[in-house]
């Protein structure tokens, strides 16, 4: 059987284009690869019909699940039959949380099934099956550690990795967030276009081509709080948001941000230790609010979090 891990991300900033006639947005983002992995394997299978087992945490559907769409989308590209193949995933990244685990594993599936059936697909036709799966997908096919993303997805720069071993402490409520559903709002808050920090995307990108550190991403917080343009959406649709980020960031005195469309929050730090410590001063000290809450402390290469909790 053919096994990877495939990687989350976060989103360090987020800017929403308006609606385009296609019914999509044009996005700019800036995507961090993050040391928290799903297990997948990928192998043949006797039967008509390709099959996946999901495990680990809960929330992901069997049905059609997005690995399987990637294998319908390799397939109807190569032209010819292929013989079903069996998955099995275990999810170690929350599902719905705004941290790409759903399409990492659509970018791992279409690189091991092209492995299992002895087929090749050029890079320029991997890009476009990514688009067509997902706006996030043509990131984690790409495979670079940071990536500026452009359009709906599909345009993807690769940036350079930050030096050293950045911390990211990661709180994800057990609530989900659709995406499909903060977009909607989004639309319907009718916020106005982002006015003076629209060179976010573009100054962040650049400070890490010249070779960004890790205390020097840590010190980018402060513009990138305020970097997602799904904030205001996401804070409504899951009002306990708001109140999180205030308890979180008086407990830990960072400043918190939010990735994607949510709910999850993460901070950054100088060194995974820091994240880590950071992480069980929370669990300490409990409250309410964290009771039934996922931490994860990571740096950025994992495939396992140097911490987790529960």
């Amino acid at each position: 059987m053919f096994a990877a891990r495939p990687p989350a991300k976060v989103n360090l900033t987020l800017e929403v284009g308006p609606l385009g006639d296609d019914g999509y947005h044009a996005l700019r983002s800036i995507f961090l690869r993050i040391g928290l992995a799903d297990r997948i394997g990928l192998g043949l299978v006797d039967g008509v019909s390709d099959r996946v087992a999901v495990g680990g945490l809960p929330g992901a559907p069997l049905d059609e699940n997005i690995v399987l769409r990637a294998l319908s989308l390799l397939r109807e590209r190569a032209g010819f039959a292929l013989p079903p193949v069996e998955i099995e995933l275990d999810k170690r990244i929350p599902v719905a949380a705004g941290l790409g685990g759903g399409s990492s594993d659509a970018a791992a599936t279409l690189m091991l099934a092209q492995a299992c059936w002895g087929i090749g697909l050029s890079s320029a036709q991997q890009a476009e099956l990514a688009a067509r799966l997902g706006s996030d997908v043509p990131f984690f096919v790409a495979g670079a550690p940071a990536g500026l993303v452009e359009g709906r997805g599909e345009i993807v720069r690769p940036l350079a990795a930050v030096d050293g071993e950045a911390g990211v402490l990661l709180v994800t409520p057990r609530a989900q967030l659709s995406t499909r559903a903060v977009f909607a709002r989004h639309d319907a808050l009718a916020a106005p276009p982002p006015g003076g920090r629209g060179s976010v995307s573009d100054d962040l990108a650049a400070a890490l081509e010249d070779g960004l550190t890790a205390n020097e991403l840590c010190a980018w917080a402060g513009r990138l709080r305020e970097a997602n343009d799904l904030w205001p959406a996401a804070a409504e649709l899951e009002p306990a948001l708001p109140e999180l980020r205030e308890e979180l960031e008086r407990r830990t005195d960072r400043l918190w941000l939010l990735s994607g469309s949510g709910p999850t929050l993460f901070a950054l730090y100088p060194s995974p230790t820091d994240a880590v410590s950071a992480g069980m001063s929370l669990v300490d000290a409990p409250a309410d609010r964290l009771a039934s809450m996922l931490l994860h402390a990571t740096n950025l290469s994992g495939p396992d979090p140097a911490w987790r909790h529960p």
